[in-house]
């Protein structure tokens, strides 16, 4: 790692999921000398969630390079106007504009595209098909691993899916998007519209939505590549 390399990296996670699931990420990138955090979004509300990763971020000693998965990436859009992000990352993730939630971006899939499994809101409360998760969300990981995330789910708030951004941080700060090919959560053409649409650095893997999960080091790879081209504060 260059001397003149952000440190500080802060981790978002998404939604059905909680933020245990970038502990290969952290490894990797703490053994190369990064100071990484990991955001526990509630998942109730974007807002709770915002206000979750600010306090996190402003806890950090210095500017942040924030990484966002999948719902997270809402999170970091709003959260990341924050003065010390320098950096925003998307891995497999939504990059809304002002007054675009999960909701807006999902309500109209192009013909052919992967429909998430997610069932009928219980008491305002989201889960996905227990059945059809690790091939819609974890087709890549061992089917023992993937079967332990369908049923450990963190229930995601509605009110989470409809909230919208207000201002989208990738405006006014640099970003990268890393384009899992194999999502079936968040189509990859989807993918390449939104990072287009941000001016992100673009990369392409080969992976499920939890390429954070199956592909942790080239994850963290992505991750150290966005420190050490965001300009330095």
């Amino acid at each position: 790692m260059g001397t003149h390399t952000l440190r500080n990296v802060v981790l978002v996670h998404g939604g059905f999921v909680d933020g245990s699931g970038w502990q290969g990420v952290y490894e990797s990138l703490t053994r190369d000398g990064f100071r990484v955090s990991i955001v526990q979004n509630p998942t109730l509300s974007l807002q709770g969630d915002v206000e979750a990763t600010r306090q996190i971020i402003d806890a950090q000693d210095g500017p942040v390079v924030l990484v966002g998965h999948s719902y997270g990436g809402v999170v970091i859009t709003e959260a990341g106007t924050h003065p010390n992000v320098a950096a925003l990352v998307y891995v497999a993730a939504f990059a809304p504009d002002k007054g675009e939630s999960v909701s807006t971006l999902i309500a109209d899939p192009p013909p052919g595209a992967p429909v998430p499994p997610i069932l009928p809101p219980q008491n305002g409360f989201l889960f996905l098909d227990r059945e059809k998760f690790p091939a819609s969300f974890a087709a890549d990981l061992p089917a023992p691993q993937a079967e332990f995330m369908a049923d450990s789910q963190v229930p995601w708030g509605a009110g989470a899916l409809e909230g919208a951004v207000t201002e989208p941080a990738w405006r006014s700060k640099p970003s990268w998007y890393l384009v899992a090919t194999d999502d079936q959560m968040i189509p990859p053409p989807a993918q390449h519209a939104m990072a287009r649409r941000a001016g992100a650095t673009e990369s392409e893997i080969a992976a499920s939505h939890s390429v954070y999960l199956s592909q942790p080091e080239a994850v963290a790879s992505f991750i150290a590549q966005a420190a050490a081209g965001a300009p330095q504060q």
